[in-house]
């Protein structure tokens, strides 16, 4: 079974799906020890590989090298990517698309939004005319092959919101996303006009999004979720904490012991893991 495949099969199983957002490749050792499914946030790979913010200035040869990278050592978990607009021209996104599946993405977002673009909980952002969308969506769907492909619309007026949902709906796309939901009667709204087509909801830590659990999103009828930043907050937190308490006692490193603290012994066991996940396991002989 392909990539996209294994990952529309999860999308249709009952619950909620989710998808966590990783930024670089010990973000993504880390998520992998509690998760099966990974999504290349724009937000954290523009952050973490440029330290700029999400405003569309990812390189796709960048991001497609990125994600070869994990596929490599993740062979086993849900790959979901965001291509932003698709870096802007209808051939570059076909071509970009064309090379995640290759290199075995289980799938790819696409936005409606137009140039300059933003992280999708910011003010300000504008999108392309219905049918430009439609037309750049509609060659994403003819070049591939079984990847999943979730079709994103931010926009911002509630008119507006529901057309295209329902528009993004009745084309081939395989889920659905409408960015910067703001309350769960704007789920419900959604959710009813994308019909019978698998619905995605974006949760962004201080974002425009209401906090939910995967339980309450199961019973709003979303089936995938996708968390963006948890690993890049976490580690912004901690590293911020931890350079201070070293600066405060004058550069003596915290104790690590056995019972608490990270030291080489435990991110060596971590790197060490994804070694081990690429070697097959020996058959038991004589069992």
């Amino acid at each position: 079974m392909t990539y996209g495949n294994k990952l529309r099969e999860q999308i249709a199983a009952p619950g909620t799906t989710p998808l966590i957002g990783v930024y670089d490749m010990y973000s993504a050792s880390i998520a992998a020890r509690h998760y099966d499914g990974m999504f290349v946030s724009g937000f954290g790979f523009a952050a973490s590989y440029y330290g700029l913010p999400d405003i569309g200035f990812i390189a796709w040869p960048d991001m497609v090298a990125f994600v070869q990278r994990l596929r490599g050592a993740f062979p086993r978990h849900h790959l979901l990517v965001d291509i932003d607009d698709g870096y802007a021209d209808p051939e570059v996104a076909c071509h970009v698309v064309e090379g995640l599946e290759r290199i075995g993405a289980s799938g790819v977002i696409l936005e409606d939004q137009q140039r300059p673009r933003r992280c999708g909980h910011a003010d300000g952002k504008q999108v392309l005319p219905l049918q430009e969308y439609l037309d750049k969506l509609e060659m994403v769907l003819a070049v591939r092959r079984d990847m999943v492909v979730v079709a994103r619309t931010d926009a911002t007026e509630e008119a507006d919101i529901l057309h295209r949902a329902e528009r993004l709906a009745a084309t081939g796309a395989d889920v659905v996303l409408v960015d910067g939901v703001r309350s769960v009667e704007w789920i419900r709204r959604i959710r009813e006009v994308v019909g019978a087509k698998p619905l995605l909801f974006n949760q962004l830590a201080g974002g425009k999004s209401p906090r939910l659990s995967l339980g309450e999103l199961a019973d709003l009828g979303v089936d995938v979720a996708i968390y963006s930043t948890p690993c890049l907050f976490a580690a912004h937190e901690a590293m911020d904490s931890a350079l201070r308490d070293l600066r405060r006692d004058d550069g003596r490193l915290p104790l690590v012991t056995a019972d608490g603290g990270i030291g080489v012994a435990a991110a060596t066991r971590l790197l060490e893991d994804n070694v081990a996940r690429l070697r097959p396991v020996p058959e038991r002989v004589g069992a």
